[in-house]
């Protein structure tokens, strides 16, 4: 059978098997009334770590690369976003739908999956199509990259960086990773979050210390092939050790029980389109000033960028990996559940980034006005504090429209597209027009103007409409 009450659909939190509330510690109290559960904790400790290693690796790209080879390290990540460009929003589908089954099923002691025969026929069927799909993806993925992402970086060629085979190294490595997102966006789907986050914990934290010691070790660009390398090897333990009779339980079924016509493309094509979109929007501004301003800018950019990205996401953590749950309560039709879950989860992640955005254009500040030569030396690889800001406070109204989509996806529904394509179109256009003229100052402008305006308004009145529509039906 499959799970049947609340408490079961809920992951395995930091409160099971504990002393009763009175006899817990104040660190356990205070992290149960935060809604941190196991899953929760190993995705913040995920972001706590890059948190910590943030600044080490900014002193070994300061101290080992020169301002134009930095340039290339994080115009070439940023590159990498074409990843979501070429799988079509499949990894969210798999999340959104794979859910839904889960409802139905769970893993026995031996971790084989048990319960309703007709979900987990389909859970096989949904298997054996991403399988096939992200095949074909991550075939396209080193194609289009890899060559098209030649091309763009040759614009500016350098003496200095050798950047051509480290370059598709690292593109196929990070197709063999794309190919693997299938299976773990399975894992997620079916409410296995403490142990993929447990395992995106290790992987920061192993790829930190090969990182460190490549870019110690002059490797250069290499650095960013061994990062990637890091990645794939946990993930094929994940997937081929500690999951193997999950997988098992799949792979002897047909899988005909589910209709990529009925059941996935009405959910992935929108998806899909909205990640083209997004991906232009978001994946644009280090290579802009890359090619605009230069590799010294692109650096700058791009490490301004990945600090509050990663803030970003550490915030958005609490709401995205009980994505899961929510599939599963929206199955269930347990309306008031879903809500008090959601409303809880995204005060506290915005006030979390609020805090940490808070911190880190401080520390931008302190940087740029101590007399020392060190810190002026850090100030001069980030962006300005102006510019900062600006980024910041894009961020931070950009968070409420992320946390609204992963609950009203949990219905399997993306009433997002029409938004989605106008909001992305005009950051992109802003991005290239304004990046061009006025830089990272002008980038960041565009971004916070059309978040403000655009996604914040219509993502809460689409939010509100479609939540007191679907929750009002018999």
């Amino acid at each position: 059978r499959g799970p049947t009450s609340i408490s079961e659909l809920k992951e395995d939190s930091l409160e099971a098997s504990s002393p009763p509330p009175s006899k817990r510690s104040w660190l356990r109290r205070s992290l149960n009334r935060l809604e941190v559960d196991r899953a929760v904790f190993y995705a913040i400790a995920t972001r706590a770590w890059q948190f910590i290693a943030g600044p080490i690796s900014i002193l070994m790209i300061v101290a080992f690369f020169s301002k134009e080879l930095q340039g290339y390290f994080y115009t070439c990540a940023q590159l990498m976003g074409m990843q979501s460009l070429v799988e079509l929003g499949m990894h969210a589908v798999i999340i959104n739908v794979s859910s839904h089954e889960w409802s139905r099923l769970r893993l026995d002691p031996e971790g084989f999956i048990v319960g309703d025969e007709e979900a987990l026929n389909r859970l096989a069927g949904l298997n054996h199509f991403v399988a096939r799909w992200y095949g074909f993806v991550a075939l396209v993925f080193f194609i289009v990259c890899g060559f098209g992402g030649a091309l763009f970086l040759n614009q500016r060629p350098s003496a200095e960086v050798a950047w051509v085979t480290p370059w598709f190294c690292m593109v196929a490595l990070n197709a063999l990773l794309l190919w693997a997102w299938a299976y773990s966006a399975m894992l997620e789907g079916c409410n296995q979050m403490i142990v993929v986050n447990r395992v995106r914990l290790l992987q920061f934290m192993t790829g930190s210390f090969a990182v460190w010691a490549s870019m110690a070790a002059g490797f250069g660009l290499w650095a960013a092939v061994v990062s990637v390398a890091v990645r794939l090897v946990w993930d094929v333990w994940m997937i081929a050790i500690r999951y193997r009779r999950f997988w098992q339980s799949l792979a002897k079924r047909t899988g005909d029980a589910i209709s990529w016509r009925d059941d996935i493309w009405p959910l992935q094509w929108k998806m899909g389109v909205f990640g083209i979109a997004g991906f232009l929007a978001f994946s644009l501004f280090t290579p802009v000033m890359f090619q605009f301003h230069g590799s010294v800018v692109a650096g700058q950019m791009g490490m301004t960028w990945t600090i509050l990205i990663a803030l970003e996401s550490a915030a958005y953590a609490w709401v995205q990996v009980r994505a899961p749950l929510f599939g599963m309560l929206a199955s269930r039709r347990e309306w008031d559940e879903m809500d008090r879950i959601f409303y809880r989860l995204t005060a506290i992640s915005w006030g979390f980034y609020l805090l940490g955005a808070a911190a880190v254009c401080t520390g931008v500040w302190v940087l740029n006005e101590l007399p020392y030569e060190v810190t002026q030396r850090l100030a001069s690889r980030m962006l300005p504090l102006m510019p900062t800001t600006v980024f910041a406070a894009a961020f931070l109204i950009l968070h409420l429209p992320r946390c609204q989509t992963i609950y009203i996806r949990a219905h399997k529904q993306d009433p997002f597209l029409l938004a989605g394509i106008v909001s992305h179109s005009l950051i992109a256009i802003l991005v290239i027009g304004l990046g061009y003229l006025y830089g990272p100052l002008g980038a960041g402008w565009g971004l916070l103007v059309v978040v403000a305006t655009v996604n914040l308004p219509w993502w809460s009145w689409i939010w509100l409409r479609c939540r007191h529509e679907w929750h009002q039906q018999p």
